[in-house]
């Protein structure tokens, strides 16, 4: 388990912007019951990494990484290099915190701590929606 000092050297972000995530509901790291500092394992740290590089590598904003935890895959927003072998790949309309639940997944981090799984609460929306007036036209 990882400090937030020790997690934003090894991703060069700051502690702030590691909070941010927090806040907008990307990670939950655990807190250590008697100083409530936040712990972090490596598959929060994966998971801010892969979030980082989604922003500042493909251009995400955080809201449109809101609803792509929502509306992707797990195998597709974290490049999961063994999908072809994992239960949730196997399904891709169904989440896979549901899918873990009847079939092994080949993610080793907890569901609870998982970006798709604090993402599930966020409503499902249509991004294209056909006005009826020629050609799809872009929700915001």
């Amino acid at each position: 388990m990882y400090l937030i000092n020790d997690v934003s050297r090894t991703v060069d972000l700051s502690q702030k912007r590691i909070r941010e995530y927090e806040k907008e509901g990307f990670i939950r790291p655990r807190r250590e019951p008697r100083t409530n500092n936040r712990l972090y394992s490596e598959f929060e740290v994966a998971q801010i990494r892969r979030i980082t590089q989604l922003i500042h590598e493909h251009g995400f904003t955080l809201a449109c990484l809101r609803n792509l935890l929502v509306l992707a895959p797990c195998w597709n927003i974290f490049a999961c290099l063994q999908r072809q072998s994992c239960a949730a790949f196997q399904e891709p309309h169904r989440p896979c915190y549901e899918i873990r639940n009847q079939a092994e997944t080949l993610c080793a981090g907890p569901c609870e701590h998982c970006a798709v799984w604090l993402a599930k609460g966020q409503e499902r929306m249509r991004i294209l929606e056909s006005s009826g007036r020629g050609p799809m036209e872009v929700r915001e």
